[in-house]
């Protein structure tokens, strides 16, 4: 796939406040790809009141033929798209609950993987999933992300997510940190950086 192929872009957020810098960029995030000739969906967690909990019958059937039928909607989403944008702060240097859920119940057996008979290595599904593209904010300055916790949600995202159900995907992680201290002129030029990753979508 050529870089300037079009691609089918999902977009998800997940953060609670219309006015936050998560939703300027997820906004500019949409409107880039779109323009650049890309196929958008738009999945906004909470707006769409996505409930993050694994439910009993979800778990019940987690290793025999996993019950999707609370979430085909997201499921068909993931499955459709070849590129996914994420857009989301790092709280407490981890995911959101709602998108960790988002996790925990889309990326589901049967779905994003398959269980080995043995229990052992699980066998990737996501083959047609070629970019991944994180973009996170953060409070911390960046020396506490990357030296005192080595990055913590980009390696879970990297090598426990990508690597076991999307080994095909390449993933560019884009964090912004001290993010409730940026001026206005700093979020113009952190949309700026972040339209240069998404061309290379």
């Amino acid at each position: 796939m050529t870089r300037n192929e079009s691609m089918r872009c999902l977009i998800v957020k997940a953060h609670p406040l219309d006015a936050s810098f998560c939703q300027t960029l997820s906004d500019a995030a949409v409107e880039f790809l779109t323009a650049a000739g890309h196929e958008c969906r738009l999945v906004d967690l909470y707006q769409s009141n996505f409930a993050p909990a694994l439910t009993k019958r979800e778990r019940q059937s987690y290793y025999s033929n996993f019950d999707a039928s609370a979430i085909t909607r997201e499921i068909d989403d993931l499955l459709w798209a070849e590129a996914i944008v994420l857009v989301f702060p790092t709280w407490w240097f981890g995911f959101p609950a709602i998108l960790k859920g988002w996790f925990d119940r889309v990326w589901a057996p049967g779905v994003a993987y398959d269980h080995a008979p043995d229990l052992g290595a699980i066998r990737p599904r996501l083959n047609d999933l070629r970019r991944v593209v994180g973009i996170t904010t953060l409070g911390s300055p960046w020396w506490v992300d990357w030296l005192l916790l080595r990055q913590p949600v980009r390696r879970i995202l990297k090598t426990a997510i990508l690597g076991t159900c999307a080994p095909k995907a390449a993933l560019t992680f884009l964090p912004f940190y001290k993010a409730e201290k940026l001026s206005q002129q700093d979020v113009q030029a952190a949309v700026a950086r972040m339209k240069n990753v998404l061309r290379r979508i």
